[in-house]
């Protein structure tokens, strides 16, 4: 089977990958992705190793050296260089500080009537309730609940009393 994507690199493009190898002090990713493209060029001055003993030698799989040489075939040394951009943004944040905020101070506050202490679910009923959020799920309560480290179930969830001094 014939290669899918042949790399040839110009004079300039193998000093620049030369450059990048022979730098002391370069991205991981960055200098195994020039050192591959080294090693697959099938030009005049390339060795044209094939895919595989590329990929062992440098330790990485044989499907990421054929991804990196279909991007420098179809976008160019950059490309092939750099990280692929994100397609999608990232989710925009719904639970922000203020929003934990509110719900610390909640539960910190006192219980429902007919209920010994708040639960998670009621929390989670009552920030809704309060249009904190539209919706808030019981594991996002827990979430917030145990990244500040506060129990529901300890005596008191409210100011921490100070301790004394210690004796010498």
């Amino acid at each position: 089977m014939s290669p899918r994507y042949r790399v040839t690199l110009t004079k300039e493009e193998r000093r620049e990958l030369e450059d990048i190898t022979r730098r002391g002090k370069t991205h991981a990713r960055r200098f195994i992705h020039a050192r591959a493209l080294l090693l697959c060029d099938a030009g005049v001055e390339g060795p044209g190793w094939n895919v595989a003993d590329v990929a062992t030698a440098l330790g990485v799989s044989s499907r990421s050296i054929e991804h990196l040489k279909k991007r420098f075939v179809e976008d160019g040394l950059e490309a092939a260089l750099e990280r692929k951009p994100l397609e999608k943004p990232p989710r925009e944040v719904i639970f922000d500080g203020a929003f934990e905020a509110r719900l610390i101070s909640l539960a910190c506050s006192e219980a429902p009537a007919g209920h010994q202490r708040w639960t998670v679910r009621l929390l989670a009923d009552k920030a809704v309730e309060l249009r904190f959020a539209e919706s808030v799920s019981h594991m996002t309560v827990q979430r917030v609940l145990k990244k500040t480290n506060l129990n529901l179930i300890s005596a008191s969830t409210g100011k921490s009393h100070r301790k004394g001094a210690r004796p010498l």
